[in-house]
């Protein structure tokens, strides 16, 4: 499996990250130590997840798709060759400050049974906490050896450039990681990254990679939103823009003869500006679909007939 350097980190990841947030919610912990198994024995190598993971499933209180990473790592007893991505401070108004993240560190640490996180997210930006308290934090983190890099999640623009600007003027961690949402339905990250993601040589994971579901190849109408737990958000994509999309996506899939999420994730994995997207399954028929889209190789023609579909708009 071809690995890619994650921006200026020393990470290489295999060209699909397993999206955690699924552990704990829609799939129980059996489950989803047969599919993180299938995903691994693939050669795919890199885990998403967050402290808040499932905290809005009835009866969770988040963390439990740390809890279900860990003891799947404890029992098959491969942390070295697993890539951990975790994140801190979402939904919190003082999320990223340093009693915070201590804190959240030391519980993420705890229920992955590990000692070290590989890429540490700021989940999003609080807007109340300086900038050098969090990165300062960061920094204490870094050198005491239980995080290695830093990556921001759900920051804009212009905030992301700024902590960019205050690392690289005070000496302290430097954001190395950009995780926006990006799918075919939705490119703004495009032009709002572009220039910082270039600049900074920045790894790009997407999230939302099939725009929650809907260029999973599973729907093509309203009445196809009865399918999953999911299917009543599809809604706000099943416009005449996303009518076209996934026209041109089924057009393509059926010529290469590859499912749709697919080729949807291909069409990431090829982007110039994406590292790996992320994506999640509950079902192994689910993830082996997914997983084909590192071997698709769409033509400039193919790409062209999807994003134009967008373009129209």
């Amino acid at each position: 499996m071809k690995k890619i350097s994650l921006g200026t980190t020393d990470l290489r990841v295999a060209p699909l990250i397993f999206g955690g947030n699924v552990f704990g919610w829609t799939i129980d912990e059996k489950t989803s130590f047969n599919l993180l198994d299938i995903f691994f024995s693939k050669g795919f190598n890199c885990i998403d997840t967050a402290d808040v993971y499932s905290a809005w499933a009835p009866g969770n209180k988040g963390g439990e798709s740390e809890t279900i990473i860990g003891n799947w790592l404890k029992k098959r007893g491969r942390r070295d060759d697993v890539i951990i991505i975790t994140k801190v401070g979402y939904n919190v108004k003082s999320g990223l400050s340093k009693k915070h993240i201590l804190e959240s560190i030391k519980s993420s640490l705890r229920r992955l049974q590990t000692d070290y996180v590989d890429l540490y997210f700021s989940h999003q930006d609080d807007g109340v906490t300086p900038i050098d308290e969090t990165l300062q934090t960061y920094q204490q983190l870094i050198g005491e050896g239980k995080i290695r890099n830093i990556g921001a999640s759900n920051f804009s623009a212009e905030r992301l450039e700024k902590s960019l600007d205050i690392s690289d003027k005070k000496q302290l961690p430097s954001y190395t990681v950009l995780q926006p949402p990006g799918n075919l339905y939705d490119r703004s990250f495009e032009t709002e990254y572009k220039n910082i993601v270039e600049k900074n040589n920045l790894g790009v994971i997407t999230y939302s990679s099939l725009a929650s579901g809907f260029l999973s190849g599973k729907y093509t109408s309203e009445e196809d939103f009865s399918k999953s737990v999911r299917g009543k958000g599809m809604s706000k994509f099943m416009n005449d823009k996303g009518k076209k999309i996934l026209k041109a996506l089924h057009d393509v899939a059926d010529e290469h003869g590859y499912p749709p999420a697919a080729v949807a994730l291909a069409w990431l994995i090829q982007h110039p500006l994406v590292t790996a997207p992320i994506a999640s399954a509950t079902k192994e028929n689910q993830l082996n679909e997914l997983m084909q889209a590192a071997e698709i190789n769409l033509s400039e023609s193919d790409i062209e007939h999807l994003i134009s579909a967008k373009e129209n708009f």
